[in-house]
């Protein structure tokens, strides 16, 4: 294998193993799905809907921001999260390329 593929194939590794570890928490999953269950990007209804310090919660959204899974706009006072669907499509092909 030239060594071109090898490190796309490390890259793309790297990559996955991030995404995944992003998400590894089921806290982590749960935002997601109340994201995903929102047409548009939402704000204090996350903090609402877990059973968690709002603390808590703003370290989980910052570990799903940091890799991507979701962006945050400053709405105000508040920031408003959704999903990145660029983001899902890349560990969706990620995963299919195993």
């Amino acid at each position: 294998m030239p060594a071109k593929s090898r490190m796309r194939r490390k890259n793309a590794k790297e990559n996955l193993a991030a995404l995944a570890k992003a998400i590894s928490h089921p806290v982590r999953i749960r935002i997601i799905e109340i994201l995903k269950s929102h047409k548009n990007c939402i704000c204090g209804e996350i903090v609402d809907a877990l059973p968690i310090a709002q603390a808590t919660v703003s370290q989980h959204l910052k570990v799903l921001k940091d890799a991507g899974w979701i962006r945050g706009t400053i709405a105000g006072p508040a920031t408003c999260y959704c999903l990145n669907p660029d983001r899902i499509r890349q560990f969706k092909r990620l995963i299919k390329n195993l």
